[in-house]
């Protein structure tokens, strides 16, 4: 997932260390000095400006965006262009989410400096959903849009209980095991992708067994996986509930199905079954390239980190086998601000970008998994392979995944949650503390940052 140093779902999703008030304040100054506000500094002339970036007589749509979402990647942009003459396309982009995020956040409460078109990650849809959805259109009565057209769970993420849809869905992060075929090979374990998935079908205790039957004949050199937090990740991202339940309560610490994930995942550091890394440190992209771990939970744009990290010789020697349970890890929406200079032209853009079709050439370019199910039938999504995975049909693997994947109920603070149990809990067990002493130090930091 792309032409970037980290995926962008990545940079959506768990990006970062959990971000205290004042950090946030610092990193909002920041976006709305350098990000946001650099595509939004017309504050109101005529949108035939040339000044714009558009061109004598037409109309400039800007987009607020982070990471790399591929759009302009894969010409998408340039292709509207030419199917509307009288439109100019210009996007704004912040790296990171967690920059990102608290800025546009910061414009929606103050309803102002806000772009065409904004871009929403799913870890931030709740709340955004929650606290600012009267800033925004409602893409579900925009000409030619209908729910049935993205997945049932994707269209729900961005409704409120009243009906109001903010936003339309990009892509998403089905969940699916890669693993290096070479050292399956070296420690006696199936290669062959069916053969694999049925190793760990349907539990992910059965993963972790695996592990350590790997460990047994794979010596000292490598590790079954690459990280704690890719493995609890994981784990929860199968689950309908996790941090929240369908009230709004926050519920992380009496949920048996978390609790069970973190005893899990330490399990499987005790036994030396994970590295103690960090996913998307530099130390942790070194492990990568020297081919120190076996498998890694993977939605589909985790292949273009594989790729962005591995020496040449990597090519081919990983594959793709069905995950434990199906689960979901990223993906994004597209939303119209109502106080945006072009909301008619914006609204008809976004539905065009997210439309089955546009979602295909995603992922032929990047490896966007489509929201769309239509898009599932077109031949870039079913024909879809990867350099790193050889002959593999990722197109169909992900798309089957996707359709697998349960309603999970996401709540505001998903994130600070995600990132305490990983950062400030299950790697700990990696370095020496036992369960229940990174389980106390996680929940401890989880709720410090939700202010409890």
């Amino acid at each position: 997932m792309r032409a970037r140093t980290l995926p962008h779902s990545r940079l959506r999703s768990n990006g970062g260390k959990p971000i205290a008030r004042k950090a946030l304040a610092v990193a909002a100054a920041v976006a709305l000095s350098t990000g946001l506000l650099a595509g939004c500094a017309d504050d109101g002339g005529d949108d035939s400006d040339s000044s714009s970036g558009g061109g004598e007589g037409k109309t400039t749509i800007t987009l607020g965006l982070f990471g790399t979402m591929g759009f302009k990647e894969a010409g998408l942009y340039d292709e509207y262009e030419k199917l509307n003459p009288d439109i100019n396309i210009e996007e704004n982009v912040v790296e990171r989410n967690e920059n990102y995020y608290p800025a546009l956040l910061n414009h929606l409460t103050t309803n102002s400096g806000l772009m065409d078109v904004q871009a929403i990650e799913v870890g931030n849809i709740a709340e955004v959903v929650a606290t600012q959805a009267d800033k925004f259109v409602d893409m579900s009565k925009v000409e030619g849009v209908k729910p049935e057209g993205w997945l049932d769970w994707k269209w729900k993420q961005a409704t409120t209980k009243d009906g109001q849809t903010i936003g339309l869905g990009t892509d998403i992060g089905p969940m699916a095991i890669c693993y290096r075929k070479d050292l399956f090979e070296k420690a006696g374990l199936p290669t062959d992708r069916e053969e694999v998935g049925k190793l760990w079908a349907g539990d992910w205790k059965k993963f972790v067994e695996v592990g350590e039957e790997y460990k047994k004949s794979a010596g000292k050199d490598t590790f079954f996986m690459d990280s704690p937090g890719g493995l609890i990740n994981a784990i929860l991202s199968s689950e309908e509930e996790k941090f929240y339940d369908s009230s709004g309560e926050v519920i992380y610490k009496t949920n048996p199905a978390v609790k069970a994930a973190f005893d899990l995942t330490a399990e499987a550091a005790e036994k030396g079954l994970v590295q103690s890394q960090t996913q998307f440190q530099p130390a942790w992209d070194s492990t990568i390239a020297n081919s120190k771990f076996a498998t890694v939970a993977c939605p589909p744009w985790m292949l273009g980190t594989i790729k962005g990290k591995s020496k040449p010789d990597a090519a081919g020697k990983w594959d793709v086998a069905v995950a434990p349970k199906s689960g979901n890890w990223g993906g994004s929406f597209l939303g119209v601000p109502k106080s945006g200079k072009n909301v008619e032209e914006a609204q008809k853009l976004v539905a065009w970008l997210t439309a089955p079709e546009q979602q295909a050439k995603l992922f032929a370019v990047q490896g966007s998994v489509p929201s769309a199910p239509a898009a599932y039938e077109l031949p870039e999504v079913v024909n879809g392979k990867n350099e790193m995975t050889g002959d593999a049909p990722i197109g169909k693997i992900f798309s089957e995944a996707a359709q697998q994947i349960p309603a999970q109920v996401i709540g505001p603070k998903d994130q600070i949650i995600q990132q305490g149990l990983t950062d400030n809990g299950v790697i700990l067990v990696t370095k020496g503390k036992s369960a229940k002493e990174a389980w106390e130090t996680a929940t401890k930091t989880i709720d410090n940052n939700l202010d409890k």
